[in-house]
């Protein structure tokens, strides 16, 4: 199937061929002939689908022709990374109708923002925090607005937005399209849609809130305190290229990041305390090949998309399978591959294990000899059968200051290496096994 065959407007295909964008994947396959129609549309699919092209060539297929000087479609998205990339993907294609986009979102000054709004430009995109700013303001004219699109919306609702987003669905017309894209489909979820749409046509493709299959995934059980070493160690021997790395707080975002850069490795942090001046000087660098690794909090989760990251490591667990989900699906985007590591301490069994259970399996753990033990509690279904697990071991390299029996441990390190720094292997590091669950519930 292409995408002529789905409705889409030809000047819209003339970009897409430009870009070399000839086959739609399932989801767009899925719901451009619905919403093309005019239909509400909830589409529930994998990150890294392509959703927004699911939503922004039908909406502008159906837009096209339109005269300018009002907005004719809105775009809520949690974050301003994802506002920016979704405004990304749209501007070239709304150019080649001439529909002008603009993107609304905190951070920044409002003066630009605020007359993109009040001249009426066709597509906005925007964060529901900083447009509710402007609505209060008097700024916005969404008096003809005929689509809107919720991006993300599980994570809007994560994030506390519900309120605002009633808020803002209560400035728009009653009589439109509208158009809910999610990884999951929370309750809170299904209660907005039975509050706000109109007969949606529900779409699923793929298993809910389960990771891309092209993403190879495993666990390293590791000593909180030797994280840093093993991160630096899988970065230079796996000879990673591109990795984003996923930390719990801010704070520890830039030690890890500053620990990298000390090591050699060209690494910049991103997160809610740097200025949107910041993220985006780091989020390009990275995307151009400047930065080999982006040390990042969950604020680039869902907002971050650049082709080619190989490697997501979870520095720290997330504490839900959702947020696992949704920073995994940075790589093994549009049908590449990727490695997800995610490091679990001692402490951090129960948040394995509910991962886990999510996804239906155990993760496989990477046998090496600074693994410690770190108990699973993911059962398969109907196996109840009490087996003890244990972390693997092999032979290998080990960590700094545990001595090999019989040698020593600088045998194993380069002449004048700095802490955390190895020598590259004769053999692959590390060496990966099922879990095999504990006798402990």
């Amino acid at each position: 199937m292409s995408f002529d065959q789905l409705g889409v407007h030809p000047r819209c295909l003339g970009v897409l061929k430009g870009q070399r964008i000839t086959e739609p994947t399932p989801v767009q396959a899925e719901a451009i002939p619905v919403a093309v129609e005019g239909r509400d549309v909830i589409a529930i699919a994998q990150t890294g689908t392509g959703k927004t092209l699911a939503f922004g060539l039908p909406s502008l297929t159906r837009l096209a022709g339109t005269k300018p000087g009002r907005t004719r479609m809105l775009i809520l998205a949690p974050t301003r990374e994802l506002a920016q990339q979704v405004e990304s993907v749209i501007a070239p294609l709304g150019k080649a109708l001439g529909l002008q986009t603009a993107c609304v979102y905190g951070g920044v000054g409002m003066e630009r923002q605020t007359q993109a709004l009040r001249k009426g430009t066709a597509i906005i995109v925007a964060t529901p925090g900083r447009l509710l700013d402007h609505i209060n303001r008097g700024n916005t004219r969404f008096d003809e607005v005929s689509i809107l699109t919720l991006d993300e919306a599980d994570r809007m609702l994560d994030m506390g937005f519900l309120p605002d987003i009633k808020r803002i669905l209560g400035r728009l017309p009653k009589e439109r399209q509208t158009l809910m894209f999610s990884a999951t489909f929370a309750p809170e979820i299904a209660s907005l849609t039975h509050e706000f749409m109109r007969g949606p046509v529900r779409i699923e493709v793929g298993a809910i809130a389960k990771p891309a299959e092209a993403v190879r995934q495993g666990v390293y059980t590791v000593d909180p305190a030797g994280k840093v070493d093993l991160l630096a160690r899988i970065l230079r021997e796996q000879e990673v290229q591109s990795a984003l790395v996923f930390i719990r707080t801010k704070h520890r975002t830039d030690r890890v990041a500053k620990a990298l850069q000390t090591e050699g490795f060209k690494a910049q942090a991103i997160h809610g305390g740097r200025t949107q001046r910041q993220r985006q000087q780091a989020i390009d660098g990275f995307r151009q090949g400047r930065y080999q690794v982006l040390v990042a909090t969950d604020v680039a989760a869902r907002g971050l998309d650049v082709h080619g990251i190989t490697h997501v490591v979870n520095f720290d667990i997330p504490m839900s399978s959702d947020d696992y989900i949704h920073r995994i699906g940075r790589t093994a985007r549009a049908s590449a591959e990727g490695d997800a590591i995610t490091f679990v301490s001692p402490g951090e069994h129960v948040a394995l294990g509910n991962i886990e259970r999510a996804l239906g399996k155990a993760l496989p753990r990477t046998e090496w000899e600074g693994a410690v033990h770190v108990q699973s509690r993911f059962r398969p279904a109907g196996d109840h059968a009490p087996r003890n697990g244990r972390p693997g071991h092999r032979k290998g390299p080990r960590p700094q200051g545990q001595p090999q029996r019989g040698g020593d441990s600088s045998a194993h390190r380069t002449r004048d290496a700095q802490p955390g720094s190895f020598r590259k292997p004769r053999r692959p590091f590390g060496r990966t096994r099922p879990a095999r669950p504990s006798a402990d519930r």
